[in-house]
């Protein structure tokens, strides 16, 4: 049934010489293709051909498909491009000056205040004047919410418009009745905390770090001035009172409203944490956060449960007593690093984006695997090739599941081993932070020479961690111990 109602590929029509483009059109069936001169009937033929190539190509693009968003969340959740679009100012009105005899006199007081209180115009205190504008056009303005968590939404629908501004009502004559158009409300786009504003080419616009932050990413138009149109005769005389005296038809284009701007933004979200969790997959990263705090991430005995970071309150130290909500804590689990992911094994590495705002790393190893100095030594390297400025932060090495008693007995040599993968202390040269020009990734290291300097720099060269703690977080043993150590370390990143 629906090829019946399908639009042919190729058409042909034909058209009478020296007739209008609105003229009656003649389709002409392929059967009726015979050979003839057209020419001396005063006939030509106009072949069409309708192309599907667009349709194909946009139902063919994995990013607007909406069964990706659902399957693959963790692949979207974090960047997206959108285009923005402010409101058109209104429009203002050529209005002529109001008939100074009436047709027909007042009768009576009441009547006569109306009368004279239509006939009063707007002025201001020189004594010219006041017209109507047009309406000033909607502002787009994208601000930080703690209730967003992704960028999902933005994928399902990728344009935001705000309104225009409303045109002056006037029907063409200047009373004291006239009021300028109405201003277009602003459009407000919330996104998570921690979202990076950028213009599509990498100008970094703001960075909405603080819950209540926000940009004005789009400024509404201006709505039209009004004008006067008056004879040549009065036109001297008129000028004395307002300068909005339209001269010419030239004149009338200031009436017409500004269009709004067009943007198109890029959106990168940075998880908001103070500590972040890394290690292999199953190293016990989301097992730690549920325990700790009272988030309820995945957790299953397959590798890869966490696709996206998690996130999870820490309470404040008990010791500080009443100063123990100063100390509270936010911590990310991320998604399991694998030898390789720099080459886009496993899940990857680009949401290692979101160890950008941590104070302090958490590498959680399975005290209970092959071996676990070498899972260690792989998870460094990938951070290392990512940025090596983050094997510069202070952190804290958790060996997990002691309740093994493999694990258990060789825990003071894994604690010997991993305490000689570093140096006791940076020098002050290595520790520079490089500034960063505008518009540079901040994850990705320049190429310059500092960046040549670093590739050179292997695992033992950074920092020794700051402690080692065996725990069990699956049983319960020594969480207070490794709490502990996290809140020290914590106090030693803000002094």
């Amino acid at each position: 049934m629906a090829s019946l109602f399908s639009t042919p590929t190729s058409t042909s029509y034909l058209f009478r010489e020296k007739s209008s483009l609105y003229g009656p059109v003649l389709p002409l069936r392929s059967s009726d293709r015979k050979p003839r001169n057209l020419r001396s009937s005063g006939v030509f033929e106009i072949s069409c051909r309708l192309s599907t190539r667009a349709k194909e190509s946009s139902s063919s693009s994995p990013a607007l498909n909406p069964d990706s968003l659902i399957k693959e969340p963790h692949k979207y959740f974090d960047q997206v491009v959108i285009t923005v679009r402010s409101g058109d100012g209104g429009h203002g009105a050529v209005l002529n000056m109001p008939n100074q005899r009436p047709a027909k006199l007042p009768q009576g007081k009441v009547e006569k205040e109306k009368a004279r209180r239509r006939g009063l115009l707007k002025r201001d205190f020189g004594g010219s004047l006041i017209l109507p504008t047009g309406g000033h056009g909607g502002d787009v303005v994208i601000y930080s919410d703690e209730e967003e968590d992704t960028l999902l939404k933005f994928h399902n629908k990728g344009r935001y418009n705000a309104k225009r501004g409303g045109n002056v009502a006037a029907m063409g004559v200047l009373t004291s009745q006239l009021r300028d158009g109405l201003a277009a409300p602003t459009l407000r786009i919330a996104v998570p905390v921690g979202t990076v504003v950028k213009r599509k080419r990498g100008t970094l616009l703001h960075d909405l770090a603080q819950p209540g932050d926000e940009i004005l990413v789009a400024r509404g138009g201006q709505g039209g001035m009004s004008l006067v149109e008056m004879p040549e005769r009065s036109k001297k005389k008129l000028m004395a009172l307002t300068t909005n005296v339209m001269r010419d038809d030239s004149d009338k284009v200031l009436s017409l409203g500004q269009p709004g701007e067009e943007v198109t933004l890029e959106l990168i979200l940075r998880v908001v944490a103070d500590v972040g969790l890394v290690g292999l997959p199953n190293a016990g990263k989301s097992t730690l956060l549920a325990a700790t705090t009272l988030a309820k991430p995945d957790i299953a005995a397959y590798p890869f449960t966490t696709l996206m970071p998690n996130l999870g309150r820490l309470n404040g130290d008990p010791s500080l007593g009443a100063q123990m909500y100063t100390s509270e804590a936010t911590l990310a689990d991320l998604p399991g690093l694998i030898e390789g992911a720099h080459l886009g094994k496993g899940l990857g590495r680009n949401f290692l984006r979101h160890l950008r705002r941590t104070r302090l790393l958490v590498h959680v190893v399975d005290a209970a695997a092959e071996d676990p100095v070498n899972d260690y030594r792989t998870v460094k390297e990938e951070l290392r090739m990512y940025n090596p400025d983050y094997l510069e932060r202070p952190y804290i090495v958790v060996l997990n599941k002691i309740d093994i008693p493999k694990a258990s007995e060789r825990l003071p040599s894994l604690t010997e081993e991993i305490m000689r993968l570093g140096s006791d202390r940076p020098s002050p040269s290595d520790t520079t932070q490089p500034l960063l020009t505008e518009g540079e990734n901040p994850d990705v290291p320049s190429l310059g020479v500092r960046s040549r300097d670093r590739k050179e720099k292997g695992i033992e060269d950074y920092p020794r961690p700051i402690a080692i703690v065996g725990v069990s977080v699956l049983k319960g043993i020594n969480i207070s111990e490794m709490l502990k150590e996290i809140r020290a370390a914590l106090r030693m990143c803000r002094d």
